[in-house]
């Protein structure tokens, strides 16, 4: 739908806990939830292999992401090798996706050229923090709210649904495998995104939906490698822990605990619904996630102001800000959901966390200390993730 209101820049706006209850309660909060909950309905029982109309905006956008990763291909990391934290040449990357963005934007079919200054802010804040080099669940939410704003400026269409799962999102995720792989993008948070993946949530959620249902595969089968090797190439959910696999060799109990923990669930109904859920209570209800949230004309803020001397400059990000990092209980009161699972304290996700290095300068350091007899380096994992070449293989998680 188009907005009555010009368009705007969008902007930080919540930093205090009244304002984020205020959001929890708001028109955008609803859009934002409403969303994620007709893409996960629109995907039950599908298959990435699934024969799935693409629109011409559903085309085009496609494009652009096969774009931004050409941008990344042809920038290489720096030398770096002293560090295990994020590479440099990502900022060029970022600035060079940033100066494509109203070109790339303009190959969109009906998007009105005013509103691409707003919604390329969400656009070019979905692959990282440029200051930081880091990537997490915030990021990850603004590429679902550049798909939302251009579903609300009638670009995209109800019929686009699955696709955008099957289809654009999924391609959006092996982009993001080839960036975190390329530049070593540090976690956003002291240990990743809720005990899941170091880096994502939604492919989770509804990679969940995709195997409501399903007569055979049961949440405990991604212990299953034969299983988890097949199904990798259907299903988002076990194509996610053949990727964590691929980068870490200890038991999920260790580095994905709340994965292993929802593998005791009966059925992935329960699994789907605790982990929508867990996304309204530990990314949309979370002010160290949302505090980074940019509102505009599309997704609009009409809460209480800030205070007057609040900073939301990205110096500060993640550092000094005036919220509590007490952990929350449960995974955000979903237990009954989960069948059980999930009793662990998942709310450390906070942004104001000491740096992470990232999993795969950890599998880089580790694979230097491994040649084979001829003196060359052991194959590499992740065929198929964009991670070929990458110089990259399981480790243990440290």
């Amino acid at each position: 739908m188009n907005p009555s209101t010009s368009y705007q820049p969008p902007r930080k706006a919540l930093l205090t806990p009244a304002q984020l209850e205020w959001f929890q309660t708001s028109e955008t909060h609803r859009t934002i939830v409403d969303y994620v909950e007709a893409l996960n309905e629109a995907v039950v029982g599908a298959k990435l292999s699934d024969n799935v109309h693409e629109s011409a905006v559903v085309q085009a956008i496609l494009s652009i992401l096969d774009r931004v990763e050409g941008i990344a291909n042809a920038i290489p990391p720096v030398e770096n090798s002293a560090s295990r934290f994020g590479n440099p040449a990502f900022r060029t990357f970022y600035d060079r996706v940033a100066e494509s963005s109203s070109s790339l934007h303009a190959e969109i079919p009906s998007l009105p050229s005013e509103a691409i200054p707003e919604i390329s802010v969400y656009f070019n804040e979905a692959w990282g923090n440029r200051s930081r080099i880091d990537y997490g669940s915030g990021m990850e939410l603004n590429f679902l709210c550049w798909l939302i704003c251009l579903t609300r400026l009638g670009v995209l269409q109800e019929s686009d649904y699955k696709a955008l799962v099957i289809r654009v999102f999924w391609r959006y995720i092996q982009v993001m495998r080839v960036l975190q792989s390329t530049y070593w993008l540090e976690p956003a948070g002291s240990h990743g995104v809720w005990g899941l993946d170091d880096y994502h949530f939604l492919p989770f959620l509804w990679g969940s939906a995709q195997l409501r249902g399903h007569k055979y595969i049961r949440p405990k089968s991604i212990h299953d490698a034969e299983i988890v090797e097949e199904y990798a190439k259907e299903y988002i959910y076990f194509a996610c822990i053949k990727f964590i696999n691929s980068i870490k060799t200890a038991s999920l109990r260790w580095h994905s605990p709340m994965l292993d923990d929802i593998s005791a669930v009966k059925t992935w109904d329960k699994v789907n619904q605790g982990m929508i859920k867990m996304y309204k209570a530990e990314v949309m209800n979370k002010l160290p996630v949302m505090q980074h949230f940019l509102f505009g004309s599309l997704l609009q803020y009409t809460g209480p102001p800030p205070p007057t001397d609040a900073d939301f400059s990205d110096a500060h990000a993640g550092h000094a800000h005036p919220h509590s990092h007490l952990p929350s209980a449960g995974v955000g009161g979903i237990d009954g959901d989960l069948g059980g699972a999930g009793q662990r304290e998942v709310g450390w996700g906070d942004c104001c966390g000491i740096p992470v290095p990232s999993a795969f300068a950890a599998a880089r350091a580790e694979q230097a200390k491994v040649a084979t007899k001829g003196g060359e380096l052991r194959s590499v994992p992740g065929a198929g993730l964009g991670l070929a070449g990458k110089g990259i293989r399981p480790v243990p998680f440290d």
